[in-house]
Parts: C-alpha cells; structure tokens; sequence
C-alpha cells in the first residue's frame, strides 16, 4: 500500500522536535507539497526547520512559524500565512503538547492543570476552526490529533493530562460528525514515546519498556508513520477512529495481560 500525501499541504503544531518534527519529516518523505511547523519559541523553530533541511527537507517546502499553541491569534495568523504561502491548508496535525500537572487531581496545581487543559484541550479546536475558515470549509480536508493512551483509560501521576487527552478523543468523534463528509478528523493514541515531553515516564528505560507487551518504548517515527497515514487517501474511508500506536499496551491491559 502506497501512503502519499502528493501536492498537499500540511501544518504541524508543536512541531520543534520529538513527535512534531518526525511527523514533518515523514510528511516530506511521503510527497507534501508544503509544510508549515509551528513552536512557541522562535529559536526552536528555527532550529528544527535547520535539522529537517539538513536531513533532506526541501527548503522551499518548509514554513517555520512561532505560534503559541492555546492563542486564537497564533492560530488564525499560522494558516493564513500557510495558505498565502502555499495555496491551500489541506492537513491538519494537532500534535503540541504539555504535561506541567504530574500528581493526584486532589493535589494538582490549579493553575498548572489550566495550562493542560488550555493546549490539549482548547488549542486543537482552536486550530481546527482557524484551518476551517481559512481553506477546508471550501475544499475539504484532514486533521489527525495527538491524543494518548492516557485519554484512553485512567493511570497513576497524569490524571490532569489523562482527562485532558479523554476530552481530545471525544472531540475528534464529535468533529468527525460535524465536519463530515468533506473533513475528516482521527487521532493516534500513543503509549510511551521516547521524547523529552514524558521523560518522566521513562526514567526507567528498561521498566518502561516491559510496560508494552512488544518490549520496547515508542519513537517519534513511529506515531509520525501512523499520523501521515490517517492524514493520506490511503485512509479517506476512515473517521472518528483513534487509532492506538502504543506496542499493544492499552489492549494488553484491557486483556489483563499486564
């Protein structure tokens, strides 16, 4: 089966690195005609667009932009200058991030479970609407959320996340119903990735890793993979699906196997 997103246009949130920047990468390997990457901080961007040049991303193809993930403006701005830039926005990958709540709902900072909430929650529709305005109510589309296994079922330590992720899945079934049939809308539900984000999950590598029944932890490359699939036509009879790309951990545990 062939995965190509030929003459497409794309734009990744929380694009400087880890999952982000994989996704972009696999997007320019896969056909993109072009692709905007957004960050809050100008210099990660920056820095990021460098390394995807430097791994073979065709420069012209590329469109590094400081965005902050939970601003409406940040939003509307980032795809107007996507579809001036390159005519259209076609897809869509809500993947920034943030976990600053670690700790029991009981315990948790308020004001860190507000930030949670606000870019895992609140920033993807925010992104969605900006995207649906400026190009996919004319010409249709494809968004794929970042959500999580966390979403998924309840764990120890990330329950502000969790709730935040549970929310990103009903969202996605609820914009699949809505936006249909010219926009669909999926999302991939990793387990532990390697990335600087849940660090703190796998502190413990090799315990970390016996936590999926396939023996080892998630890399960027590999939700990057599933992402561009959902987004391809190799997908287009597919949406409100969330696909798990955990290394059989959610149905493992759902099996009691672990």
């Amino acid at each position: 089966m062939e995965v190509s997103v030929e003459g497409k246009v794309v734009l990744v949130t929380g694009a400087s690195r880890g999952i982000g920047q994989a996704t972009a990468a696999e997007f320019a390997r896969s056909g993109a005609a072009g692709i905007t990457i957004t960050s809050r901080k100008p210099e990660n961007i920056e820095r990021a667009a460098a390394e995807l040049i430097e791994a073979g991303v065709d420069e012209e193809t590329l469109l590094p932009l400081a965005a902050r993930a939970d601003s409406e403006e940040s939003a509307d701005n980032a795809v107007a200058a996507t579809v001036e830039r390159f005519g259209s926005c076609d897809i869509l990958v809500n993947n920034a991030g943030t976990n600053p709540s670690a700790g029991p709902l009981m315990e948790v900072d308020l004001g860190a479970l507000d930030k949670t909430w606000s870019v895992n929650l609140r920033a993807p529709l925010l992104w969605v609407r900006a995207a649906y305005r400026a190009s996919m109510e004319k010409n249709g589309g494809s968004i794929v959320n970042v959500s999580s296994v966390g979403g998924l079922r309840p764990s120890p330590i990330t329950g502000a996340y969790n709730v935040s992720k549970a929310g990103l899945v009903h969202m996605t079934r609820q914009l699949a119903l809505e936006l249909a049939p010219s926009i669909r809308v999926n999302a991939v539900a990793p387990a532990v990735v390697k990335t600087r984000l849940s660090e703190m999950l796998w502190q413990d590598e090799a315990a970390a890793a016996g936590m999926h029944p396939l023996g080892r932890l998630g890399t960027p490359e590999d939700i990057a993979r599933a992402i561009v699939f959902l987004a391809s036509d190799a997908a287009d009879w597919m949406t409100g699906v969330i696909l798990p790309v955990d290394g059989g951990m959610s149905e493992a545990s759902s099996s009691g196997i672990a």
